[in-house]
């Protein structure tokens, strides 16, 4: 019982910011966010088309358990683990249950299996190495990759403005609740409180947008005062920008120890395969 309050006492609109705002902008103190994310992410790239080239159970199954072991390392926020696991699950039982009303049998649960593991492999793979990565090491390494700075700088300036987002939503949600008034009845289910928290999260979205577009635009102008366009064409700026994208030596270890463990993985997979 005291393990099940420490849990509900810990679901907080506070903690989820929290958690939301670890995941968006990495741990410093994780393996993976020492490596070059250049790498990270032509790592990830690979192992998000791998797992779509067999079907071989025994493949699948120790790639997940690869993928969740550098999860673990990377310190995965439980609130993301807990949403994969609920979507992965209700993927799972809303296809078996379509199938087995279509006139299907339970035997497609079997064939099912590969395809959820393959989105297991790509989610953990995914989750590990972007909830490392910090937002400016992450839009510089798309800059180094040949992607055009407007959009690096735009994906950089969308994590920045995540946690003005959260804030105005929420100082929002408090004004509406403060000046508005709760339903008199919680009809079944809570269904009045339901509506009424719906309707309050609907109709705060719209104030929020117009306040971030004028923060937004406010931040454009100061940056163009400030030859922020001039930055993004001139080779010189570009070479400075990038010049802390170093590869070392835990680089090239990691790279080995991935290749070893796969090369292990499909060794298995094809001597015992399920």
């Amino acid at each position: 019982m005291n393990g099940s309050h420490n849990i509900l006492d810990k679901l907080t609109v506070e903690n989820i910011k929290i958690e939301l705002m670890r995941t968006a902008f990495g741990h410093g103190e994780t393996y993976f966010s020492k490596l070059d994310p250049r790498m990270l992410i032509i790592w990830c790239t690979i192992f998000t088309i791998l797992p779509w080239f067999t079907h071989n159970l025994t493949i699948l199954l120790g790639l997940s358990v690869f993928m969740g072991i550098l999860a673990y390392q990377a310190k995965v926020s439980p609130l993301l683990i807990i949403l994969l696991a609920i979507g992965i699950f209700s993927q799972f039982f809303y296809i078996v249950t379509l199938a087995i009303f279509l006139g299907g049998s339970f035997s497609a649960a079997v064939s099912i299996i590969p395809l959820t593991l393959k989105l297991l492999v790509i989610s953990l793979a995914t989750m590990a190495v972007f909830t490392s990565i910090d937002p400016e090491k992450f839009s510089d390494s798309l800059l180094s990759f040949g992607v055009p700075a407007k959009f690096g700088f735009g994906v950089s300036y969308g994590y920045r403005m995540l946690p003005i987002l959260l804030e105005e939503y929420e100082n929002l949600i408090h004004s509406f609740r403060l000046r508005g008034k709760k339903p008199d009845k919680k009809g079944w289910f809570y269904v009045y409180y339901l509506v009424y928290y719906a309707k309050m999260a609907v109709v705060a979205f719209y104030p929020m947008m117009l306040n971030t577009a004028k923060r937004t635009r406010t931040t454009v102008e100061a940056l163009e005062v400030r030859g922020f366009s001039y930055t993004l064409e001139s080779s010189a700026s570009k070479k400075l920008k990038l010049a802390h994208l170093t590869y070392t030596k835990s680089d090239t270890y990691f790279i080995v120890w991935t290749i070893v463990a796969t090369g292990l993985i499909y060794t298995v997979g094809y001597v015992v395969p399920l």
